[in-house]
């Protein structure tokens, strides 16, 4: 089997998927799940929508790639889409969240170099933090668990502070400081909010030093949230926002938005990737990007997640410390092994994920139906009983 020949890098469990529809997926065997994991938060529109289907059918029998020496009709569209829904001046594509972070790395040193001289290279981000598996982006991570001696050594010129901590702020940025990077709910750490006040300080007091601001919003863009950018409810108005996960529903794809100081930093031959914005992946995230967009789609993420909510915080039950979140995007902070939870869940048919230490992830589709939701939520209820 592929299992026993796939390097098991992610601890994979001993299940095979072969298809799904909305947010139900089914396995090898026949039996079928609700899915609360999204394939964490990618497959935002569920599986197997109609619409995405279609453009992708469509545009696979049109063209799938083209060199980046050339702009494509879907790309350049979809781009233009992009921008005007966002509010920022330019993008950069490219395959997954882990290159848009990157890309954004690599921004923010340019514009420290053009903005301060090369002692202007230090990016700022935050305990819990997680930003991707390269070398760069482990680093830039704020876990310490993800910085073990094998990969070792990592690049230099980071530094890490404590979210919503006021006092961290008084010496957190100077001189040598060419951004702050930040997620807008730190997903992987926990699904732990960023206080918005902190947020709208923390960015402040960086552009008080000269560096330029970047939101990690690989997890919580693209209406994870109930708005289309996480950013957008914290008010603290990046300058660069790096996307991937559920951008193109499915489809491999990340992106690095950037505007006011942040545009015009990159050049011809600042940073390239080969597949990065092929036509099949912007025909997808176009598609993503239109739904998104529709009157009271994002209304309904947020009350989706709200209702999620409290009717788990309603259960009352002593084996639950905490439920936290944002739009469709929720911690269970739990007594006990996650993980241990998580395996009860897959046998009794739910699908979600651990994050942090102690803490259940819930980030199901945005149009899950509130049968599913309900459905869901009673799985997770007699697994957290026991």
């Amino acid at each position: 089997m592929g299992s026993k020949i796939i390097v098991n890098n992610y601890g994979s469990f001993d299940i095979t998927f072969k298809s799904g529809k909305g947010a139900v997926v089914k396995d090898v065997n026949g039996k079928k799940y609700i899915d609360f994991l999204a394939g964490i938060a990618v497959n935002c529109l569920g599986h197997n929508y109609a619409p995405l289907v279609r453009a992708i059918r469509k545009q696979a029998g049109r063209q799938i790639h083209i060199c980046n020496y050339f702009t494509s009709d879907v790309g350049n569209a979809y781009a233009e889409a992009l921008m005007k829904a966002t509010g920022f001046d330019g993008v950069y594509f490219g395959n997954s969240g882990a290159e848009a972070n990157e890309a954004a790395i690599k921004l923010a040193r340019k514009y420290g170099q053009l903005n301060g001289g090369s002692a202007r290279k230090t990016i700022v981000t935050l305990e819990h933090s997680f930003h991707g598996r390269t070398l760069a982006t482990l680093r830039a991570t704020g876990q310490d668990k993800f910085h073990p001696d094998c990969f070792a050594p990592y690049p230099d010129g980071f530094k890490t502070i404590k979210a919503n901590d006021y006092d961290a702020l008084k010496t957190a940025f100077d001189s040598s400081t060419a951004a702050l990077m930040m997620e807008c709910v730190q997903g992987e750490g926990g699904v732990i909010l960023i206080d918005p006040k902190w947020a709208q300080a923390a960015a402040k007091a960086a552009r008080d030093a000269g560096a330029i601001v970047i939101a990690d919003e690989v997890q919580t863009g693209m209406g994870r949230t109930g708005s289309l950018l996480a950013s957008e409810q914290l008010q603290f108005n990046p300058e660069v926002v790096t996307l991937a996960k559920g951008i193109a529903g499915g489809v491999p794809m990340g992106a690095c938005l950037f505007r006011g100081k942040a545009a015009g930093v990159f050049q011809a031959g600042d940073h390239q990737s080969t597949f990065g914005g092929n036509p099949l992946a912007c025909a997808a995230a176009h598609v993503v990007l239109k739904k998104l967009t529709s009157p009271d789609f994002l209304e309904h993420v947020t009350e989706k997640g709200e209702y999620m909510r409290e009717v788990i915080r309603s259960w009352g039950l002593p084996v639950i410390k905490d439920v936290r979140g944002l739009g469709l995007m929720t911690g269970v902070q739990v007594d006990g092994d996650p993980v241990a939870y998580e395996k009860a869940a897959l046998d009794a048919g739910l699908l979600f994920s651990t994050a942090g230490t102690d803490t259940l992830r819930l980030v199901p589709p945005l149009n899950i139906s509130q049968k599913q939701i309900d459905a869901g939520l009673g799985i997770l209820r007699s697994v957290l009983e026991k």
